[in-house]
């Protein structure tokens, strides 16, 4: 972990939309849609990324892939093909790392960049030269002193351009903007944050502590001020990112309500996410199940294991005795399971390998 003089966030252009274009450059400006199957008449399935052409009639990520059919009816729709996308974030995260810089990778389509340049511009125009040159992407750059600035900054360089901001425009910039464009400031707390007459950064910026600790808890409540003034963590991890937790989910083409055929889906998904971790030598530690039903109304059980395991039946069980704790009285839409994983490995925190551990059947 290194201090850098100055931060550059590379985020990759509508990416998934962008690699799909690539390989279909007839594509080119014209509305794109992907997600699920990539067929807008099956239900349930929804966007994961849109193109620009798209997004200006109001296609967005999370929207059914219908809805967004119905908005954008000329739109190409393209299944989601998770490989394709790894191996172009590999060479984008590649490229970056050919330079003399330390990269962060964050997910497929955004890193952090630390340097010591004295011409961070011309650094991210280097950057963007080479990553279009190498990938056929384009990328946006936001340049800061510190992570929370050169991210926040990153929005208005999209797409394809660089922005600056440290402490000597932070304010000027984001002073009068609401606090919901601060970066980790969700829905939620920005509604808070307006019941306390906090309704733009400089608000926030200008805030006591106290209040805010009390509200938010001793973490968030304190750093919430200190990132409405522009502050944050200069630091470039560059060891590679370990997932704490892992999960999969499945929407449903109908709702369930036959106890025994929840039981099942929800043993299958648990089996299968326990299958990878285990296979990936991680030791999981808490299970935790997500019911949605037919209403959208949502709710989430999670249990600690007695002790950590690598054993797939015992992922298995403990996702099904979770399910215990919910009134399964509506009709399910949506199952899920949450596994969260010890940061060492099987051998390095004493469990056995997953060759080793052996599984039992169910």
């Amino acid at each position: 972990m290194a201090a850098s003089s100055w931060i550059l966030h590379v985020d990759m252009d509508q990416f998934v939309a962008a690699v799909e274009i690539l390989r279909r450059p007839e594509l080119r400006g014209r509305p794109v849609v992907v997600g699920g199957s990539g067929d807008p008449t099956q239900a349930r399935m929804v966007v994961s990324t849109a193109s620009y052409e798209a997004r200006a009639y109001g296609v967005r990520s999370g929207m059914p892939l219908r809805a967004a059919a119905r908005r954008c009816p000329e739109a190409v729709f393209l299944p989601t093909d998770g490989p394709a996308y790894e191996e172009a974030s590999g060479r984008v995260m590649a490229t970056l790392r050919s330079f003399p810089v330390a990269v962060e990778v964050h997910g497929w389509d955004e890193a952090f960049v630390g340097s010591d340049t004295g011409d961070p511009e011309a650094l991210a125009a280097d950057l963007q030269r080479a990553v279009a040159t190498e990938t056929g992407l384009s990328c946006a750059i936001g340049i800061g002193h510190n992570k929370n600035q050169a991210k926040v900054a990153v929005r208005f360089a999209k797409p394809g351009g660089i922005f600056r901001l440290t402490e000597d425009n932070w304010m000027a910039v984001m002073g009068g903007r609401p606090a919901a464009e601060l970066s980790g400031v969700g829905p939620k707390t920005a509604q808070k944050l307006a019941v306390m007459g906090l309704h733009t950064v400089a608000d926030l910026a200008a805030a006591d502590d106290e209040p805010l600790i009390e509200r938010f808890g001793p973490a968030l409540g304190s750093w919430l001020p200190r990132m409405a003034r522009g502050e944050g963590s200069a630091d470039i991890v560059t060891t590679p990112w370990v997932a704490r937790s892992r999960s999969r989910e499945t929407t449903f083409p109908q709702d369930l309500t036959d106890r025994t055929e929840i039981d099942t889906a929800l043993a299958a998904l648990a089996r299968e996410l326990a299958d990878d971790v285990v296979a990936a030598g991680r030791v999981v530690t808490k299970v935790a199940v997500k019911v949605r039903y037919n209403s959208f109304f949502t709710q989430t059980r999670i249990t600690t294991l007695p002790t950590p395991t690598t054993d797939a039946a015992e992922v298995e069980r403990a996702a099904l005795t979770v399910l215990e704790r919910f009134e399964l009285t509506r009709p399910v839409r949506l199952l899920g399971v949450r596994v969260d994983l010890a940061l060492g490995r099987a051998a390095e925190t004493g469990e056995p390998s997953p060759a080793r551990a052996g599984r039992r059947s169910t």
